[in-house]
């Protein structure tokens, strides 16, 4: 079980696994990879190709619920073949959701059971406030903290400028400047990485997460590419999220760049707590129901004039809470239709089942 533990495996995952498995005929594994469907799982043994079985396919929910990188299962060993059936996903400690791009209502699920995501931004023109924002809002509402991390500090014109906006837009967040490639402000780091703790690396194409990995991995393990010179985007290298055990202990979970980071969760608190000094400011107002806009005694107003609150910092606040209160109306009248569906499956289930004690009394 050592190798589990270094990757995070312990005495209270043990306890869900015996709750779910009482017979212990299944064996513990971590989601390292998905393939089309099929998964690599890191157990005891060393490595399996592993299906997921096709009760746990029915009983999910959404795919959201099926099991994903970073996710501790249950799983059922076909040493000889190399192969496995995962039978159980053990309750998550977090989980990394956005709304599923070009999809009305649906999650993906980016990573699960992970303790900090390392939000990547780089130091170039690329570099996006806004995005640092979202991607915070979505890793809180997910359970796990947040850290801001600003690459590729040995291109940027104006470091210290770039640090400021950075730090502003961490809202409170630790931030770590560093440059992958040269190695400087890497060890800053350590403090989220380690045995028995998980990190992901979250953010867009080029920022150098694939360089950073690297980088931590002690070795060019993961392909990357140059950006674009004309507007320092870069093109996809990373294809499928993975995880990967480090040397020191823990493991870096590497995910592909994302254009869009829609939040999932439903849940203000996600959004606030990105936002600390709006937070503090609403309920002091002099209204309970205060819109912040033309009131008298408006708290935030008062503070936006007084330049104390940063006007780009409310914008993206007020903007991330209404797609919140959207998103949440929608979840809603899914809800409520996915349950109509049910209730009629079942009343055709129940007719059925009349019939055929009809039929079975007439001796049809």
């Amino acid at each position: 079980m050592k190798a589990l533990e270094a990757i995070g495996w312990s005495p209270v995952w043990a306890a869900d696994l015996e709750g779910l498995d009482p017979e212990g005929t299944l064996a513990p594994g971590r989601v390292a990879e998905e393939h089309r469907g099929e998964l690599v799982v890191l157990w005891a043994g060393g490595s399996l190709r592993a299906e997921v079985a096709g009760r746990l396919r029915y009983t999910a929910s959404g795919p959201e619920d099926l099991p994903g990188v970073g996710d501790w299962v249950a799983v059922a060993p076909r040493p000889d073949e190399g192969r496995g059936t995962v039978v159980h996903v053990l309750p998550r400690r977090s989980a990394l959701l956005r709304k599923a791009p070009e999809r009305p209502v649906a999650a993906q699920l980016l990573a699960a059971n992970v303790d900090t995501v390392l939000v990547v931004v780089s130091a170039n023109q690329n570099f996006r406030a806004r995005r640092i924002e979202r991607i915070l809002a979505l890793a809180r509402d997910g359970g796990a903290m947040g850290v801001v991390v600003l690459s590729k500090r040995d291109v940027a014109e104006d470091l210290q400028a770039r640090a400021a906006e950075a730090a502003v837009a961490a809202g409170g967040a630790p931030l770590v400047v560093l440059s992958a490639l040269t190695g400087e402000g890497v060890e800053e780091l350590e403090p989220y990485l380690g045995a028995g703790r998980s990190a992901v690396l979250i953010g867009s194409s080029g920022v150098g997460k694939s360089t950073l990995a690297n980088r931590l991995l002690g070795e060019e393990r993961l392909a990357t590419r140059e950006i674009r010179a004309a507007d320092d985007k870069g093109r996809h290298t990373t294809t499928h999220r993975q995880l990967l055990p480090l040397p020191t202990g823990g493991v870096l979970i590497d995910t592909p760049g994302l254009r869009e980071f829609g939040l999932w969760g439903g849940d203000e608190e996600g959004v606030g707590s990105a936002f600390p000094e709006v937070e503090a400011l609403l309920g002091t107002c002099r209204f309970a129901d205060c819109g912040h806009g033309n009131e008298p005694g408006c708290s935030v107003r008062s503070a936006l004039e007084a330049g104390t609150l940063d006007r780009d910092r409310w914008d993206s606040y007020w903007k991330l809470q209404r797609e919140v209160e959207h998103l949440r109306s929608k979840r809603s009248a899914r809800a409520r239709h996915e349950h109509r569906k049910k209730m009629k499956k079942f009343s055709r289930q129940v007719r059925a089942r009349m019939r055929d004690k009809d039929r079975g009394r007439r001796g049809d």
